[in-house]
């Protein structure tokens, strides 16, 4: 019985065709209406008592229970609404293969056809207390009235009866997917025609995560195309798993689960919401650690950092700027990268390449903006020619203003901030950055500033990576000297003479025949630059030391690879720490070409 009681009485199904003898029919009325532990010892006890028990042995057999109550389950065939589900997937199979509703990444569309394609019949009734109540009702005699109310239900029941007849409902409720398969069109106000309805479904994108893709997704693309003949939206983007840094599934048991709330009071939301895009590539689940939110915290503040340079350095948005009447070389170049910036971001999200798109504005802000750019304006900003001072000081407010845009849906609170901060002295914004157009460009790639700036990018670049590898005390300057150098490159220098001094710690820039000796050399084009390192650092004493770390870094490796060739290790390993193993021989393998590249330049001086 429902009540987990034996029902065995004389007329129940369970003795039809036995013989009811006078034992049988003691035993019977014993044990019906028993309760199910009791009525089990009372069994074995039975069976005990005339012999029929040979053994009992110990047999481990899962019991589900429930996670609430703790109560055992036990199987129990009761009756259950069903659903066609196989007529209602065949549309939503075809809506997915025609490319009306589109997955990204696509290769979970093999996912969502193999389990559209072996759908069973869906029971969708559940015994629980809340939820849609069944919309169907029982007569006296048990006929079944399926109707949207319960007057409709009545009225079918007069017609069936003659008369009017009490009716009970029934009292289960709709399964949780049934009910939330409506949600696309029901939270619209369906089945009424709103104005809702008709702007906003079907909707665009929608957002989830795998696990659900059959239970959700395909219940409410069936519900959608079935009540709306419409599906309920355009495209479907699955996203990974946040798991610890280690790559394990977050668990309570295990002690691992990361407090969102935690890190947004250490590092701010603004870099959680970062660092989940950053490492959002497709079809990869991210580790998620403190340190990382903590590096995009940095960027956040490098962000500040760089709004407060430009506004102690007046550059303030100035209406209708316009771009393309930029003059000197930094502005035309910076005009150009950020073309390419928009472009890039704009396609990645397009494309739902999250990561991608946090990687190209991130490069841009730091590397590009705030590394090469506010750097390159300094010297205008001290300088005595107005003309390119104001034109710097516009465009670099033009440009940060684009990158806060563009920077805004990953990080809405400081960019927000931002935007309001460096309006004009006295004056506000015309409207929140949220409510501003998606920047757009063209025509503002210039290929000749593009290939100056670059050029001296790629030379203090190399300067620093060879200042660097040497040991060259940060606070030294060195001289420098090309040789082989053409008239491209010599005006290059010449335009550029105070920023490649500056920024690459240069004392003094000579042309020659021909490198000097004892000097450490760059290839950088036509050119080869000479870094005379003589009496700056201990030439003997540093190719020494490159030694010692080249044979270091190759016993880390030896050691990485027996490892990984011994088959216990990987089979027995957390799969965590093998990765950790092949990660830390690619950052090896990495420093160790660095370091024979600096010998190799080293000794070719010697």
């Amino acid at each position: 019985s429902k009540d987990a009681r034996l029902d065995i009485g004389p007329e129940t199904d369970f003795m039809q065709g036995v013989e009811m003898t006078p034992q049988l029919q003691g035993k019977v009325l014993e044990w019906n209406g028993v309760f199910r532990f009791a009525a089990r010892t009372m069994i074995v006890e039975c069976m005990e008592n005339h012999d029929y028990l040979e053994t009992i042995e110990a047999h481990v057999h899962a019991v589900p229970h429930g996670d609430r109550s703790g109560a055992v389950i036990e199987p129990f065939l009761t009756d259950q609404w069903y659903v066609d589900a196989a007529t209602l997937a065949k549309p939503a199979i075809e809506a997915v293969r025609s490319g009306r509703t589109t997955f990204a990444p696509k290769s979970w569309e093999s996912t969502y056809f193999h389990w559209m394609e072996n759908i069973q019949p869906w029971c969708i009734s559940r015994q629980l207390w809340w939820g849609h109540q069944i919309p169907a009702w029982y007569g006296p005699d048990g006929e079944i009235f399926v109707a949207e109310n319960e007057s409709d239900a009545k009225a079918v029941a007069k017609a069936h009866y003659g008369k009017d007849e009490p009716l009970a409902r029934d009292e289960d409720v709709l399964d949780t997917w049934f009910s939330s398969g409506l949600w696309p069109f029901s939270t619209l106000g369906w089945p009424d025609e709103t104005p809702e309805l008709a702007r906003y479904y079907p909707t665009d994108v929608l957002v989830t995560g795998f696990d659900i893709i059959f239970f959700w997704i395909a219940r409410m693309m069936m519900m959608g195309l079935h009540f709306m003949d419409e599906v309920p939206f355009r495209n479907i983007y699955i996203h990974a798993l946040v798991r610890d840094e280690k790559g394990q599934k977050m668990s309570k048991s295990k002690g691992n689960v990361i407090d969102p709330l935690e890190l947004i009071d250490a590092y701010g939301a603004d870099a959680l919401r970062f660092t989940l895009a950053a490492m959002a590539a497709q079809g990869r689940d991210i580790k998620l650690s403190g340190a990382r939110v903590e590096g995009y915290r940095n960027f956040a503040t490098k962000l500040w950092n760089a709004s407060r340079f430009a506004m102690m350095n007046d550059c303030i948005p100035v209406a209708d700027f316009d771009p393309k009447s930029a003059q000197t070389t930094q502005n035309r170049w910076i005009a150009g990268e950020l073309e390419r910036s928009v472009s890039a971001v704009t396609e990645a999200l397009e494309g739902f390449r999250f990561n991608d798109a946090a990687g190209a504005i991130y490069h841009f802000i730091w590397h590009i903006y705030c590394d090469w750019y506010l750097e390159l304006s300094k010297p205008v900003f001290a300088g005595e020619d107005e003309a390119a001072k104001a034109e710097t000081r516009a465009m670099a407010a033009y440009v940060l203003d684009k990158a806060l845009q563009l920077l805004h849906p990953f990080m809405p609170f400081v960019t927000e901030e931002l935007w309001e901060k460096r309006a004009p002295e006295g004056t506000r914004r015309d409207s929140l950055l949220m409510l501003t157009d998606w920047p757009t460009h063209q025509g503002l790639q210039d290929a000749s500033a593009d290939a100056e700036i670059e050029w001296v990018i790629r030379l203090v670049s190399n300067v620093r990576s060879v200042r660097a590898e040497m040991n060259v005390p940060a606070g030294a300057k060195v001289p420098l000297v090309i040789s082989g150098a053409e008239d491209k490159t010599k005006k290059h220098v010449a335009a550029h003479l105070e920023t490649l001094s500056r920024l690459a710690r240069i004392e003094t820039i000579d042309f020659a025949e021909t490198p000097p000796a004892g000097s450490v050399q760059i290839v950088l084009d036509e050119a080869t630059i000479a870094l005379p390192l003589q009496g700056v650092i201990d030439m003997d004493a540093e190719a020494s030391r490159l030694k010692r770390e080249i044979d270091k870094v190759g016993a880390e490796i030896t050691q990485i690879d027996a490892k990984l060739a011994n088959d216990k290790f990987v089979s027995r390993a957390p799969q965590h720490v093998v990765e950790e193993q092949r990660e830390r021989k690619a950052d090896a393998e990495t420093t160790a070409t660095k370091l024979e590249q600096a010998l190799k330049r080293l000794e070719a001086a010697l």
